[in-house]
Order: structure tokens, then sequence, then C-alpha cells
């Protein structure tokens, strides 16, 4: 099945780490992929374009299936391969539940908190030219936004919707690898750094870590870091 399956992805981008990390659980490790080069712009090249108009990444086939959008891919793979590999949405009802609204509040909140209004503005501001009060604000709203995700590992002792690792953490992950990568430091949150610690060393996160980021240190130290 993995040789009918073909990936284009970009090191390091969030939604293309939760895409790979769904096909490694879901056992496709030998899947065919190209990666994309965001410095060359190759999104827009023509190969992804015609399966992608968006010209965005991850773009996914699985034979004549075209699949875009990170959460339309990991869940086209639970649906149409339920019986491969690991189980990513349980299918009893309180815990399926639980592991949706993860999955949905990781997207709602982290992306927004964490990446949109928070690490890439800053990247793009320069320190000079920051609001202290507005610095202020934005650092609050994301700790107490971490601190939320703390809380909920804190009381599973494992992962993000209990014993189990599911959808929830491949939809989670990837937000907390990349603040990681960027600065974000975690001994404010223990429950966090354990998970991190941990799932680092999953095979699945493992096979599909950013290879740029095994190469080269971060270089971006946000005031994240200062939580």
């Amino acid at each position: 099945m993995a040789e009918n399956m073909f990936l284009y992805w970009g090191s390091g981008s969030v939604p293309c780490w939760k895409a790979m990390i769904a096909l490694e659980e879901k056992g496709f490790s030998g899947y065919k992929n190209k990666l994309i080069s965001f410095d060359n712009n190759e999104m827009k090249g023509e190969d992804v374009l015609k399966l992608n108009p968006r010209g965005e990444v991850p773009t996914f086939t699985d034979g004549d299936v075209v699949v875009n959008e990170s959460s339309a891919i990991c869940e086209y793979l639970e649906s149409t391969y339920k019986d491969k590999g690991t189980q990513l949405i349980p299918s009893g009802t309180k815990q399926r539940a639980l592991v949706l609204q993860r999955m949905n509040e990781a997207v709602a909140n982290l992306m927004h908190k964490m990446l949109l209004d928070y690490i890439y503005e800053f990247m793009e501001t320069k320190e000079e030219d920051m609001n202290p009060d507005t610095v202020a604000r934005k650092t609050q709203t994301l700790k107490d936004e971490l601190n939320r995700w703390n809380d909920y590992l804190g009381k599973t002792g494992a992962y993000l919707a209990g014993p189990d690792f599911t959808m929830a953490d491949v939809y989670f992950f990837p937000f907390i690898g990349f603040g990681v990568r960027v600065g974000l430091n975690l001994d404010s949150f223990p429950a966090m750094k354990s998970y991190y610690e941990r799932l680092s060393s999953r095979p699945s996160i493992k096979a599909s870590w950013p290879p740029h980021w095994k190469e080269s240190p971060g270089s971006f130290k946000p005031l994240i870091g200062k939580m």
C-alpha cells in the first residue's frame, strides 16, 4: 500500500510533520515522497500545483486519491486504514470524543496563540520595534495556554487523551517540537517536558523528525524562553 502513496513535504513544517507522523503510525513508512524547498518556493512548482491549486504542503496522493491539508490527510489515513498500524482514534464513544476534542483544540489554539500570534510575529519583528505591553500580554496569553496543556498531561500522566498514543498526540507534538526548536523552555511546564522527552524517542516521531533540525541548532530565541 505504501508504494502507492506519495507525499510532498517541507522540513520543519508543523502540518507536514503531523501528516508524516500519522503515516508512520499507520505503518506506511515506505511511502514515496519529495522534500520541497521553501526557500526556493518549490511548493508553487507545477508538480504540486497540479494536485493542490493552493500550492501548499503537505500534498498527498494515495493511488488516484488526492488529499491536501494535514488534518484531512491524518483523518483519511485513519478512516481508510483502520486495521493498519496504530489505532489513532478510539472506537469507544467517550474516549473518541476526548481525542477529537484535543485534536481540534490543538489546531484552534496552538496554531494561533503559539505560531501565528506569538512566534511568527516576533520572528519578523526587530526587538527594538517590539511594544513591551504587547509582548507582555501575548506572553501571558501563551503561558496560560501552555499551562492548560500541561494540566491535561499532568492528569493523564502519559498521553494527551489517556494511556494510549492517539491522533491527539499526532496533532499536538509537532507544535511543541517546533516551539522547543525556536526557544521554548519547558522547565516551567514539567508534565509537558516529560511528555516531550518521552515522545522524542517514539519511532514514528524519530523517523519523521525534520532533517535540517538534525544538522543545525535553532537560531531564533524568542521571549517565550523567559517564561
